[in-house]
């Protein structure tokens, strides 16, 4: 069939969610910071280079929310000539007059997610996923051919408001898992009947949960969705928990393995891979690591998520795994968790399920003998932390602050996000404003990247020797990293010395101009690079040289 006149469906994503940032998919949260404070022509080229698009606009790997849309929609009847997963950047080639639906998965449409908001806040400025969001609902193909948009993904609940709605030109938002609606939804906008303006998913059975038909970005497989734990401010924790059969994962692991990636499993918790409660099941999640890392062309696994809870309380399994997956101390596995807080009576307050097995009052040394464990067996946490919850007291920001002081000497990275009012909290609950922090919260922030600077070279050094997939572009990497490495240890140095500790004072300088805070080191990187790229031992010994303070001077 032709297909000049475009496809019914054409599914897609925004830009920042269709790379692979060069193998590193945690580099994934660049995609929150503003717009300027890594020029565009660096950030799409180098941190966000785009997945390759096939002539058709097509592309042989997508998110893997994306990909499940698409395979349900095959499975319930649609076929290849009705479905196309394409770029965002060629949809000129696939939305014509026979075009009737553009489905959007998104993550954080209006740049308000916790991560986001904490960049905006400090720098200011318009978030990249935020700005090609919108590229997509103006992009000249969807303005002339009117297409029902329908955006689904992490991020609807942020456009659960009809006026929102209408102001973007979308016509409906599915909240939740899309399986058990999106057929339905699909059909009636294809026979051009009215579709309603929100549809909430349904938790949808395992055995309804799609396979893989085509590869999915960075090689992210589904093995568990929900968790069950009940915090009231994430969404993920409020869905039902459940696992995939096993021998169904390693049908997705082969899908990904063919296309050429290695397998990242994906889960809230992949530590409680095939639990029926809070327990881990240490012979469930052994046997998932043992078979998916035998699979023909596994060279390497690598997890998405995992609970501090769950190692702390099982540290026979996260060592087993470990040795399936043969780690030491340059080959580590990395995962986001979350710490959020050291107070016993947030955690008894907002999130009671997350300390479990374990008590409240335990959690600060559930935390630590968490990161003992991990460290003791090469797992790297990238850990969260959440400033500004209802009803915090200085007295709780004490406690976070003695935490951190002894996380210190644990290899991690602990990054603080500042809360995000959401119906899921309590009505008249506010989000955290930077402008209201507290010297003591501002010592927390600060006090979080300085543990970050301190491992964060020998990170990124290991990182882009086994993930960069281009020799050339390692050094390259590393020189731009090291830069923002520079440019944040001088931030904090100043409002240190220069702002007494009042991030606060810093952030009204920097909007008064008197203050730059981002992009006067990337202009710096942007001029290196335009340059013929010198020996890796040159770049090693600049990197190594340069600093921002130098930087700042030569501009």
């Amino acid at each position: 069939m032709s297909h000049d006149n475009g496809y019914p469906i054409v599914l897609t994503a925004d830009r920042t969610l269709m790379s692979e940032y060069g193998g590193g998919i945690f580099l994934g949260f660049s995609a929150c910071v503003p717009q300027g404070v890594v020029p565009d022509s660096i950030y799409f080229s180098m941190f966000c280079p785009p997945i390759p698009a096939n002539k058709d606009g097509s592309v042989d790997v997508a998110p893997c929310g994306t990909r499940k849309v698409q395979s349900c929609l095959l499975d319930q009847g649609f076929s290849d000539d009705d479905v196309i997963l394409a770029h965002p950047e060629h949809l000129g080639k696939v939305i014509g007059s026979r075009t009737k639906i553009l489905g959007i998965t998104e993550n954080d449409p209006l740049g308000i997610g916790p991560a986001t908001s904490t960049f905006h806040q400090i720098l200011g400025g318009e978030p990249q996923m935020k700005l090609k969001f919108q590229e997509l609902l103006r992009h000249p193909a969807v303005l002339r051919h009117r297409p029902k948009i329908i955006v689904g993904g992490p991020g609807s609940w942020q456009l659960t408001d009809a006026e929102t709605r209408a102001r973007l030109g979308i016509d409906c938002v599915v909240v939740g898992e899309a399986e058990k609606v999106v057929g339905p939804l699909f059909r009636k906008a294809l026979a051009g009947e009215q579709i309603p303006g929100l549809v909430m998913g349904e938790a949808t059975p395992t055995e309804d949960i799609p396979q893989l038909k085509h590869a999915t970005v960075d090689g992210i497989v589904e093995v568990s969705r929900g968790c069950g734990r009940g915090c009231e401010f994430c969404v993920p924790t409020l869905q039902r928990y459940r696992s995939l059969p096993l021998e169904r994962i390693v049908k997705d692991v082969d899908v990904v393995i063919g296309a050429g990636r290695q397998p990242i499993l994906h889960a809230e918790d992949v530590l409680r891979y095939g639990a029926r409660a809070i327990e881990v099941d240490h012979e469930a999640v052994t046997s998932l690591f043992r078979e998916v890392k035998h699979r023909p062309g596994v060279e390497r696994v690598s997890i998405s998520h995992f609970a501090l809870a769950s190692v702390a309380s099982a540290p026979r399994t996260v060592e087993d795994v470990s040795h399936i997956l043969a780690l030491d101390k340059k080959n580590w596995l990395a995962g986001q968790t979350g710490i959020e807080t050291a107070s016993p009576q947030l955690m008894a307050r907002y999130m009671r399920g997350k300390c479990k097995p374990f008590r409240p009052e335990d959690w600060p040394d559930t935390v630590v003998d968490a990161f003992q464990i991990l460290g003791d067996n090469c797992w790297l946490p990238c850990a969260t932390l959440i400033m500004g919850l209802p009803g915090e007291k200085e007295r709780d920001v004490e406690l976070t602050l003695e935490l951190m002081d002894r996380l210190h000497g644990f290899r991690s990275l602990v990054v603080p996000l500042f809360f995000v009012a959401s119906a899921e909290l309590d009505q008249g609950c506010a989000s955290f404003d930077a402008k209201t922090m507290s010297q003591a919260q501002t010592e927390l922030f600060l006090r979080c990247w300085e543990h970050d600077l301190k491992w964060a070279p020998s990170i990124i050094q290991d990182w882009s020797a086994r993930s960069v997939k281009k020799d050339m572009m390692r050094p390259l990497l590393r020189l731009a990293l090291a830069f923002g490495t520079n440019a944040t240890r001088e931030l904090v140095r100043t409002c240190r010395e220069n702002y007494d500790t009042n991030i606060g004072k810093m952030m009204a300088a920097h909007a008064e101009g008197e203050l730059h805070m981002g992009p006067v080191y990337a202009k710096a990187v942007l001029a290196m690079l335009r340059n013929a790229p010198p020996p890796v031992h040159r770049i090693r010994e600049r990197s190594q040289s340069l600093n921002f303070r130098a930087l700042r001077r030569s501009q």
